[in-house]
């Protein structure tokens, strides 16, 4: 009886120690999903590559697909500046070594010279590499 007692006790402490955690890392990770949409604002480059996973695949709306050292060049060139990204919802799952972000937002900018502003659904997979938050995968859909 005792035995079991033990067993389910620390089953419970582990499960709800896990909770903890999950919920610290996913509000960690939307902190730094929000910030690197500023960063990108800003043109904060060194932020920005520190963030962005070396196999990163960034998947735009319009079906352009950009490795880190693309993003990073279209901001640092002035190729694409964003002006405003106003987002609207964004959630976190977090699973062991990896978190999903999705969410819904407004981003206007430049592109080559063209204004844009569209609304975009959006989802990322950040992993836990080196200690750290990394953003691996992007893709986004427009919505109307």
């Amino acid at each position: 009886m005792k035995k079991s007692l033990l067993t389910s006790s620390l089953i419970l402490i582990t499960v709800l120690f896990s909770f903890g955690q999950s919920k610290e890392a996913g509000q960690r990770v939307q902190d730094l999903a929000k910030k690197k949409f500023q960063w990108m604002i800003d043109r904060r480059i060194d932020s920005l590559a520190a963030v962005l996973d070396d196999q990163l695949k960034y998947i735009h709306s319009n079906g352009l697909t950009q490795s880190k050292s693309d993003v990073l060049e279209d901001l640092k060139s002035g190729k694409v500046t964003y002006q405003d990204i106003e987002v609207r919802e964004i959630e976190v799952r977090v699973y062991e070594g990896a978190a999903i972000v999705t969410g819904k937002g407004k981003f206007s900018g430049v592109n080559n010279a063209t204004p844009f502003e569209v609304n975009l659904l959006f989802t990322e997979v950040y992993v836990w590499k080196n200690k750290r938050w990394r953003l691996a995968s992007r893709h986004a859909s427009k919505l109307p």
